[in-house]
């Protein structure tokens, strides 16, 4: 399979603009082959704006909005977003196939900081999905860094993690040593999509990247705006971790 990343700007609730920087990137990495094309968190607004419910739309609304986009580029789409249901605003992040149908809807289930709880209602469960044939899940920014929720999905056959995330200063070890300490640990592979640049008083690291289930970094972004392309490569079966059955229980 051949995933783009893309890591740009936070748009700062221009969605406007932000919809146009979409299409953009969603088109040249169809260009270039890509089956699915991955964007960062809460891109639809953006991320540390001062009120993401603003930017918000009901789930069918980024339906109508965004499949089209992706059946006209003819790619699937990922993308973080900020969606309302009822009196509810999650942090969330939706697929749509290269047909345009929505594949999955996930909310964040592991919110972070003081921020995120005060707009978001946490999600209350993972979701998996077939992306081309490979059993694929969404996972959000601070999700990722949980290791029972990498393991659910790796005993469910998850072999494919997409992360719309919001990483920031100063945690730049988040990007460099654990997404890929996550995936050899629990042998999935894991595309991991940043903003970069800065956004109010927040400085987000970029570092954006796809590692494959035996940790190798098959691609990575810097601290600017990019678009990674990369064939998600079969792992070395002699590089995968075997503590998952090798686990012995000690008191």
């Amino acid at each position: 399979m051949r995933i783009a990343v893309v890591q740009d700007p936070s748009p700062a609730g221009a969605t406007e603009r932000a919809l146009a920087s979409l299409t953009s990137s969603l088109a040249a990495a169809a260009a270039r082959g890509a089956q699915v094309a991955l964007f960062p968190e809460l891109f639809l607004p953006g991320y540390n704006v001062a009120d993401p419910g603003v930017g918000a739309r009901t789930a069918d609304e980024w339906d109508a909005v965004l499949g089209p986009l992706a059946a006209m580029a003819g790619c699937a789409l990922v993308v973080g977003l900020a969606e309302r249901d009822g009196d509810a605003l999650y942090n969330a992040a939706m697929a749509w196939g290269a047909d345009g149908r929505r594949l999955a809807l996930y909310r964040k289930t592991q919110l972070y900081g003081a921020r995120e709880k005060h707009f978001f209602v946490p999600g209350d469960r993972l979701v998996t999905f077939d992306l081309d044939g490979t059993s694929t899940a969404l996972l959000i920014c601070y999700d990722v860094e949980f290791p029972p929720l990498l393991r659910t999905l790796a005993d469910r056959g998850v072999r494919l993690v997409l992360c719309p995330t919001a990483n920031m200063q100063p945690f730049t070890h988040v990007p460099s040593v654990t997404v890929p300490a996550q995936a050899v640990i629990h042998g999935v592979a894991i595309a991991y999509a940043n903003h970069c640049g800065s956004e109010g008083d927040l400085t987000y690291t970029g570092g954006s990247c796809l590692v494959s289930a035996d940790a190798t970094v098959l691609a990575q972004a810097g601290p600017g705006p990019a678009l990674l392309i990369a064939d998600l490569l079969p792992a070395d079966p002699a590089r995968l971790s075997t503590q998952g059955r090798d686990y012995r229980p000690v008191e």
